[in-house]
């Protein structure tokens, strides 16, 4: 008994926990770095020479800056997730069907170029983004309990970049990235008896500094006809904190449950991104973008407790996906530049890889966007994005991975609104 309660903490808790880091990565990776790139659904994102929040995806964008450029976005993320047909088996009590009230919440992703030109061909840069970002929080007497209550991941990078104009049609450029990324989440720890109420249990996890790197050429051809290519590499996180419980059973303490040190080691994927746009006339230009996000680096989640735990795995057998997307942008005036687009991101996982803290699926993007011109210096950038995605059933059997954790099934259907805001300006 107490060898096997041990296994039913770590599982139930932490195994179920490090599903949200890399499945919301995946599903909930953030895209929305660039209000200009979101009008056109990220059309023509690696080869546009519209302005230097492109450099997000290929850093040798910078290169198109010839003075020193501010670029300040702000991006509004307002989601709904609809679930029903909620039902759960767990530990205390026969199956229930409570559902949770809205798990999701609103979020403002920030993001901040800066570029400054050293020469008539070189310029360095700067930029603060949030790569992946989650907020979820489900009511603690729901039925999916113990596989999830509270979601937090948050995951920062700075980047110093350089870019050189190799000649009138190539431009180069690289960057170093620092990343940091936290985590914190919470679920139900059962007494495994069903003569007692539920425990909480809560992790919480960072790491100091994490690395990666890009690359990026941009070619133009002939005029109006632009190619880009970026790459932005895996990054290895390596997490430590700590792993608390609270209201636990004499049965979950007694076979030594405790309060204890934690750590989890994994790799954020890598992003390639191949992007052509073409001037059609003078005032009509055509995006084209496709992503290939490299999920397959993640093929097991397993986090490691430093009392007499065991490790917690999961395995997940990640592919690797594509994101497409079209999009239009036209000069309506000489002040004011209109943007559509749309796009297709595939999702990584499968039924059996679907967790309640990310249930992810394919989605599709509807986008709308602007530029106005303020002065000659300074504009502002606007978008609005829909996103729906498949419905899908998050089903887990009381069996393998999930043996103690119970059964849980619900159907998800989920949408987001997001808004952007973005200020350009030149010194």
């Amino acid at each position: 008994m107490f060898k096997k309660t041990k296994l039913v903490a770590g599982i139930t808790l932490a195994t179920a926990t490090l599903i949200s880091q890399q499945i919301s990565a995946a599903g909930f990776a953030v895209n929305e770095q660039s209000a200009t790139a979101s009008g056109t659904a990220l059309a023509g994102n690696a080869a546009s020479d519209t302005d230097i929040s492109f450099s997000y995806w290929n850093p040798a964008l910078f290169a198109n800056a010839t003075e020193t450029t501010l670029y300040i976005n702000g991006s509004y993320v307002s989601p709904s997730a609809d679930i029903t047909n909620v039902s759960g088996n767990g530990f205390t009590a026969a199956a229930d069907n409570i559902n949770s009230s809205e798990p999701v919440d609103d979020a403002i992703i920030p993001s901040i170029y800066l570029a400054i030109p050293v020469s008539e061909k070189t310029v360095l840069g700067v930029s603060l983004n949030v790569p992946y970002a989650l907020k979820s929080e489900y009511d603690e007497d729901w039925s999916g309990r113990y596989h999830a209550t509270n979601t937090e991941l948050q995951d920062i990078s700075l980047s110093f970049s350089a870019a050189h104009r190799v000649n009138d049609w190539v431009d180069i450029g690289a960057s170093i990235q620092l990343h940091s990324t936290s985590m914190t989440l919470d679920a139900a720890v059962s007494d495994f008896n069903g003569t007692s109420g539920d425990g909480q249990g809560n992790l919480e996890v960072d790491d100091s500094l994490s690395y990666g790197y890009s690359l990026g050429v941009a070619l133009e051809p002939q005029k109006g006809t632009r190619v880009g290519i970026g790459y932005r590499s895996e990054v290895d996180v390596n997490q430590t904190g700590n792993a608390t419980y609270t209201d636990l059973s004499a049965n979950a303490t007694g076979a030594g449950i405790v309060d204890t040190t934690i750590s989890a080691n994994n790799t954020l994927p890598s992003l390639l991104t191949f992007s052509v746009e073409q001037d059609l006339t003078e005032d009509l230009t055509l995006g084209l973008t496709a992503m290939r996000t490299g999920w397959s680096s993640i093929q097991e989640l397993r986090i490691d407790f430093d009392s007499t735990q065991s490790d917690s795995v999961l395995t997940l057998n990640y592919d690797d996906v594509w994101f497409y997307s079209v999009g239009l942008t036209y000069d309506y005036s000489e002040d004011l530049v209109l943007r559509t687009g749309y796009a297709i991101d595939n999702s990584p996982s499968d039924s059996e890889n679907l967790s309640p803290r990310a249930p992810g699926s394919d989605r599709q993007w509807i986008s709308f966007g602007g530029t106005y011109d303020v002065t000659e210096e300074t504009q502002i950038m606007f978008s609005y994005i829909r996103l729906t995605s498949d419905e899908v059933t998050v089903s887990k059997e009381a069996t393998g991975e999930n043996q103690y954790r119970g059964s849980f099934s619900g159907d998800y259907d989920i949408s987001a609104n997001i808004f952007a805001l973005a200020v350009n300006t030149t010194f």
